[in-house]
């Protein structure tokens, strides 16, 4: 029999894990990784994220930097660091960049990684009637506002002929959605990996329906234009980027080794946190930033100025920055297979 999950608070700790996740909570911790030179590289990163992944795939060795890390619950808190230039460049999902978009924010983005959306779901209880997206019609769904899910609950209502306003929409936070998913004062809850893997792996929801088809898979690094501009920390970042897709591809060979230390990292039970690994973390392949990755984040961006939940039209193509392309794939290059069993 699997364990069921005696309270929302054990989903706390996941909080601080994905930039899919909106919130505006300011950076909580720092930490500095010392390397050679004179250069100081402003990182922001979330927790088990990119220093972690870093540093288990040995990818921290012999910088000819200093990389000083500020730790952020979220996305759209570390892109308005990025934005205010207290940070030089930080990893966040394909929702977010749209949103600091449309509040006209200094970013690009100047890196990208093409991974698969099976853990990005809409969840029911275990119990729950309801056996099609379809069926979600006058139904109450949980969500983030402004996170990826929101943008995966909308493509997954219009691939079922609905819209935002045939269902009835709670904006909550993971933590206050869990609460609301497990007591049922919703009926379905929109989400992304490692939420549901834990709702699967404690027996308490199954999966409606998966972005696999209707999102992009998308997640990036956005930079700041100044550090962009210096010559220096444009190397160090050059440097970075390299680290963090060789670093990626260790997770792909390495998925049991990699959820240990993000179990560790994290607080997340190490069954959840391999499951998360096998179904959507080591899927991600690095890609370049190319017209369609552009044209798939304008209709993004275009899907929400239409909900008016973002200011206005916004020119995607004027908050990315290709000059680390180099010989990477395509953007719409197949993601690895998952690993699930």
């Amino acid at each position: 029999m699997r364990p069921r999950l005696a309270s929302a608070a054990l989903l706390l700790p996941l909080a601080l894990l994905l930039s899919a996740c909106g919130g505006n909570s300011a950076a909580e911790s720092s930490s500095d990784t010392d390397g050679k030179g004179s250069v100081t590289l402003n990182v922001g990163d979330q927790k088990g994220g990119s220093e972690a992944i870093l540093r288990a795939a040995g990818e921290l060795d012999d910088l000819d930097y200093t990389i000083k890390w500020s730790t952020f619950t979220s996305g759209p808190p570390l892109l308005e660091a990025v934005n205010a230039k207290a940070v030089d460049i930080g990893g966040v999902g394909n929702t977010p960049p749209v949103f600091a978009a449309g509040a006209g924010s200094k970013i690009k983005v100047v890196a990208a990684w093409h991974g698969r959306a099976k853990g990005d779901a809409v969840l029911v209880p275990d119990g729950s009637p309801l056996k099609e997206t379809a069926a979600l019609k006058g139904r109450s769904v949980a969500v983030a506002q402004g996170s990826s899910a929101h943008y995966q609950l909308v493509a997954s209502l219009e691939k079922a002929g609905l819209s935002l306003k045939d269902v009835d929409v709670k904006y909550l936070q993971p933590a206050d959605a869990l609460a609301a998913f497990t007591s049922g004062k919703v009926d379905a809850w929109a989400v992304w990996d490692p939420y549901t893997s834990q709702i699967l792996g404690s027996g308490q929801g199954r999966v409606l329906t998966t972005g696999e088809g209707v999102v992009n898979g998308l997640s990036f690094q956005v930079a700041a234009p100044d550090a962009l501009a210096d010559k220096k920390k444009s190397g160090a970042i050059e440097d970075y980027l390299e680290r963090l897709r060789r670093a990626q591809d260790w997770v792909f060979e390495h998925p049991e080794e990699w959820a240990k230390v993000w179990a560790k990292d994290t607080g997340l039970p190490y069954e959840v946190a391999l499951a998360s690994v096998k179904r959507t973390n080591a899927t991600r392949i690095a890609v370049a930033v190319d017209p369609p990755l552009i044209a798939s984040e304008q209709k993004i961006a275009d899907t929400f100025a239409g909900l008016k939940l973002i200011p206005g039209e916004v020119d995607f193509s004027a908050y990315t920055d290709t000059r680390y392309n180099g010989d990477l794939p395509p953007s719409t290059t197949t993601p690895r297979p998952s690993r699930e069993s």
